[in-house]
């Protein structure tokens, strides 16, 4: 345990040049007087750690000192070559590189893990689209990518509907949703997303743009996610649901709509139903995604999609009578 830590702050300070104890205590979860005992000790084992009085002060390793990756234990090997998501890289036009560095790695890991790359592929594999769903790689991904990586502004033609908009845009970050690619992108001192298989030409311009300091793109996907959401699920449905249908619910509706639902429900009542409202996209949409409840759900309100319900129901009964 403790030989981890004091990996971990030597590859902390490698990383950073400079950290307070406070800082490293922190970052390591122990205490300050830890850190004390630490640096201690890795000076007793020969590794230059010292420390810089003042305001701008800290824990620093000589200038020069480089750690090697002989310090990666097989756990820790096999999950560095699982971070690389094989056909994701290729698409982003990645796969030579990561390739290369996959070789680097394994020459610099000791002979008894040099194994690891090919023993994780092995046991794992990420296979990010749905089922049923084909996966096409968008035509123009990797210069996307590649202006992503270079912070370079794109002149764009956006298919939006029956009609095509020009854009110039600050490509962001690229985020891969249940098979599909997105572009998150600013433009007029805010962010917006695009879907990557909308663009019909994408030009990289020599302009480069500067990345907004505050900008936390996992935050941001996270808000514009559940922001979609919301704006897509309008139209309450009011259902009874039998206990087999509870299970079903989340399969079939919106599952952070459906968690908060059967959180703020009423007692069962003696068969075990229950009564829940839920938000839906649309009346016809409602109805077509409850039928796969069959006689799990009861849809009280509203009435239209009662009816069409009850419709679809007799039409049924006439088919397999």
């Amino acid at each position: 345990m403790r030989a981890a830590r004091l990996i971990s702050l030597v590859l902390l300070l490698q990383a950073r040049t400079s950290m307070t104890a406070g800082e490293l205590a922190a970052e390591l979860e122990v205490s300050e007087r830890t850190v004390y005992r630490d640096v201690l000790a890795l000076n007793a084992a020969g590794v230059p750690v010292y420390a810089e009085r003042g305001a701008a002060g800290g824990y620093r390793l000589l200038d020069g000192y480089r750690t090697r990756l002989t310090g990666l234990n097989s756990a820790e090997a096999q999950a560095l070559f699982l971070s690389g998501l094989g056909r994701t890289l290729e698409e982003l036009g990645l796969g030579a590189q990561a390739g290369s560095a996959r070789r680097k790695v394994s020459a610099a890991l000791p002979p008894t893990l040099r194994d690891a790359a090919d023993d994780a592929a092995r046991r794992f594999l990420l296979d990010a689209p749905g089922w049923f769903d084909e996966a096409v790689t968008p035509p123009l991904l990797a210069e996307l990518a590649r202006a992503v990586w270079e912070d370079r502004r794109v002149a764009t033609r956006y298919r939006r509907g029956a009609r095509e908009v020009r854009r110039e845009l600050a490509p962001t970050a690229l985020v891969l949703k249940n098979g599909r690619w997105y572009l998150v992108a600013e433009i007029d001192e805010g962010h917006r997303v695009y879907r990557v298989d909308r663009f019909v030409t994408v030009e990289l311009l020599a302009e480069t743009f500067d990345r907004a300091g505050s900008f936390d793109l996992t935050t941001f996907w996270r808000d514009c996610s559940a922001e979609f959401v919301q704006q897509m699920l309008t139209v309450p449905v009011t259902l009874r649901v039998s206990p087999a249908g509870r299970l079903a619910l989340p399969r079939v509706l919106d599952p952070s709509s459906v968690r908060q639902a059967l959180a703020e429900a009423a007692e069962p009542d003696e068969q075990g139903w229950i009564t829940v409202t839920l938000p839906v996209e649309s009346i016809e949409i409602g109805a077509d995604l409850l039928l796969g409840m069959g006689p799990e759900a009861e849809v009280l309100a509203p009435p239209e999609v009662r009816e069409l319900m009850a419709d679809s129901a007799r039409r049924l009964s006439l088919l397999y009578r």
